[in-house]
């Protein structure tokens, strides 16, 4: 497979508003696949790194991922951007790409993927599921409790049960929605944080169809702003700050030799 055929496979997954180049570095590195460079909306893979032609797509497909996330975003990002909304991009390109045949799944055509998975889904998932909606029911009793003999349950969270309050509440939450334990804690956890029944029951059937975790969030906005946003933000907020600091003391500096300058005309 070579440049070409490597960027026509990536127009069949999404075309973008700005042209992308593939470049073939002809050379093998221990650093990376693969990098995107979004000054020249330019894709660099070491094409000396693969075996197959199906690992090299992988490859072009998650920088092609950083190329979208660039292009598309409103906001100043990098190449190294590992963010939700952009592995939720990356995810979604797999999908196509095994869709069309542009890329091969392993973990759903090797035996032994398929029977490692089932088991993992089966024996940890599905049983920590069913444990933390139990958990959640039991948690439900304890807070009737304290209520009854009047005293606080945050406390006995703390201090007796030694467990986080918020996780706390997503386990009571949990069972109260009764929330499919087949998915896990971790995306039990996202779903019971969506107060609406509706949006709630949507984003559950996103997970059971096969949607990843980034691409539930990304696609439910269940963060109150994104990841992303905000790391953009408060670091463009600390470099103002910090610029004029910089200039409030060159101001000042000035000030002092201005002084000194009219100072020494006068007494002279």
């Amino acid at each position: 497979m070579n440049q070409d055929q490597v960027k026509q496979n990536l127009l069949q997954l999404k075309v973008t508003k700005h042209d992308f180049s593939v470049i073939f570095s002809g050379k093998a590195s221990a650093r990376a696949n693969g990098v995107y460079h979004p000054e020249r909306h330019e894709i660099i893979i070491h094409n000396q790194n693969f075996k197959s032609d199906n690992a090299l797509m992988y490859t072009a497909i998650h920088e092609y991922a950083h190329h979208i996330h660039c292009v598309e975003s409103a906001l100043p990002i990098t190449s190294r951007s590992h963010t939700t909304k952009y592995w939720s991009i990356f995810h979604r390109l797999l999908f196509k790409a095994e869709e069309l045949g542009i890329y091969t799944n392993i973990f759903e055509a090797d035996p032994a993927f398929i029977s490692l998975t089932a088991r993992i889904k089966r024996e940890f998932l599905t049983g920590n599921g069913n444990l933390i909606r139990e958990f959640g029911k039991t948690l439900i009793e304890a807070q009737e409790l304290c209520s009854e003999k009047e005293v606080s349950f945050a406390d006995y969270l703390d201090r007796i049960v030694r467990i986080p309050r918020d996780s706390a509440q997503s386990m009571i939450r949990a069972h109260l929605y009764e929330i499919e334990p087949t998915l896990g804690y971790d995306n039990m956890r996202t779903l019971a944080s969506i107060s609406d029944q509706d949006q709630r029951m949507k984003a559950q059937n996103a997970f059971m169809q096969g949607e990843t975790p980034a691409m539930v969030k990304e696609r439910f906005k269940i963060r109150k702003q994104s990841e992303d946003e905000i790391g953009v933000l408060v670091a463009e907020k600390s470099s103002i700050e910090n610029r004029i600091l910089r200039l409030n003391e060159r101001l000042r500096e000035i000030d002092n030799r201005l002084r000194e300058a009219e100072f020494r005309t006068v007494h002279r």
